[in-house]
């Protein structure tokens, strides 16, 4: 081999060793997450939607902005939100809440490349949103030997600032289209009164890991809570045949997680095993010069072409195995580090030329897919600035003193409007009419 990729070598036996019997491989720590969280969690959200969540995570943002300047997308992105924090699946998320949200769009008076970028932009927010953030919130625990709930503390800002972008793009080009939505049959208060109790699951599985429960645990009495919920209305009531229809459907989800497993514990166990991901770090940082703002834009492009061959939860730990310990030896902190990981390998959804999730919207919607693409991709651009952010403001990862967190948070949401009010000022020609 090249010398620069070059290593001692090996026999094939010891190689098998390694990859089936080592903490690195194939029974590695993603078998073990897939085992003792993921499992869980993902039957959690199935029977969370069995108990009929699924339809107050549509009515609410319908009630309480529908009927607003680009109503209908910003009910996109609020539904996106709420349901991604429990379907830990941008695509999922895409046609689950973009059967109903794109359709409406495109009513409102949305262009359909525009309607179908919109949702997939807003639905990998969920794989940042607690209380589940799919898989790789449960990795990144595993790696850094940090409780989920502190994992959970970190991501929940970054999250809310994520749709609140992705919010403020819609509503600056639907002011500019003069798209307004139609007001609903309900106003928010009346849906809230009438269905609160479906948010009940989540804020006791969020409490419950909070208060220093296991995440297995919580998830087992937050499914316990899911059955308990369905018995409030005759319509979603969970009996046998619901809960083992549920039961399925989480198990199927699941098993298509973890037919990756063992394909990423081979990768993983080959890279450790031959010290290449060491190698590819020392390259990294030589590229960079030893220059953070270059080495996130080395790692953006490494997800980016990873994300197009495996699932993101695969790119993103296929990743942070070689950029973690670069980012962090350029003086980012190692939660921050695997955030920006984390982040970036979301972004293999919406990014041409491989973006499964906007190719579904585009599918829903019935417009050009690469159109779309591109619209989606416009759209999701703070998940960019994020990374950015995770890397020169420590306050963005809760690391640093509370005054220092606090003026962090609010310089944060000042520049993220003015960050997004200038992108679509060069996206739509906006300098001539103010979108404010």
């Amino acid at each position: 081999m090249p010398e620069v990729i070059s290593h001692a070598g090996d026999t094939f036996p010891q190689l098998c060793v390694s990859i089936f019997y080592k903490s690195d491989g194939v029974f590695g720590i993603m078998a073990n997450v897939l085992a003792t969280y993921v499992l869980l969690f993902v039957i959690f959200g199935a029977f969370l939607e069995k108990c009929g969540a699924e339809k107050f995570f549509i009515d609410y943002p319908l009630a309480a902005v529908g009927h607003k300047v680009g109503g209908p997308g910003k009910v996109s992105v609020i539904a996106s939100g709420l349901f991604g924090s429990i379907s830990g699946s941008a695509i999922a998320n895409t046609v689950s809440t973009g059967a109903f949200t794109i359709p409406m769009m495109k009513k409102a008076g949305f262009k359909p490349h525009i309607a179908g970028g919109i949702e997939p932009a807003a639905s990998i927010g969920g794989m940042f949103m607690p209380p589940i953030m799919g898989a790789g919130g449960f990795i990144m625990a595993e790696l850094t030997g940090m409780p989920y709930s502190k994992i959970m503390l970190v991501a929940i800002f970054p999250a809310l600032m994520y749709f609140f972008s992705v919010y403020l793009m819609v509503h600056f080009y639907a002011k500019k289209n003069n798209i307004v939505g139609e007001k609903s049959e309900h106003n928010a208060m009346y849906i809230l009164k009438k269905e609160w109790f479906y948010t009940l699951p989540l804020i006791a599985i969020t409490v419950f890991m909070l208060s220093g429960y296991s995440p297995a645990y919580s998830a087992i009495l937050g499914i316990v809570s899911c059955l308990v919920v369905s018995w409030f209305r005759q319509e979603t009531r969970i009996g046998v045949k619901e809960f083992v229809q549920a039961s399925r459907a989480g198990t199927e989800s699941s098993l298509k997680i973890g037919a990756t497993v063992g394909v990423i514990g081979i990768i993983i166990g080959v890279l450790t095993y031959s010290g290449l991901m060491l190698t590819i770090a020392d390259i990294v940082i030589e590229l960079a010069a030893g220059k953070l703002f270059l080495t996130i834009l080395l790692v953006a492009l490494v997800s980016l072409v990873l994300g197009m061959g495996v699932p993101v939860t695969a790119a993103y730990l296929i990743t942070a195995v070689v950029a973690v310990p670069t980012l962090t030896h350029l003086g980012v902190n190692e939660v921050a580090a695997h955030m920006i990981v984390y982040w970036l390998s979301q972004d293999s959804n919406i990014t041409p030329p491989v973006c499964i999730a906007a190719f579904a919207g585009a599918t829903i919607a019935k417009a050009n897919m690469w159109k779309t693409a591109f619209a989606s991709f416009k759209f999701a651009k703070f998940l960019y600035l994020g990374a950015f952010l995770f890397g020169y403001v420590p306050g963005f990862s809760l690391d640093g003193s509370t005054m220092d967190i606090v003026k962090a948070f609010i310089l944060i949401i000042i520049g993220t409007y003015a960050y997004t009010w200038i992108l679509s000022g060069i996206w739509m020609n906006y300098f001539k009419k103010s979108p404010a």
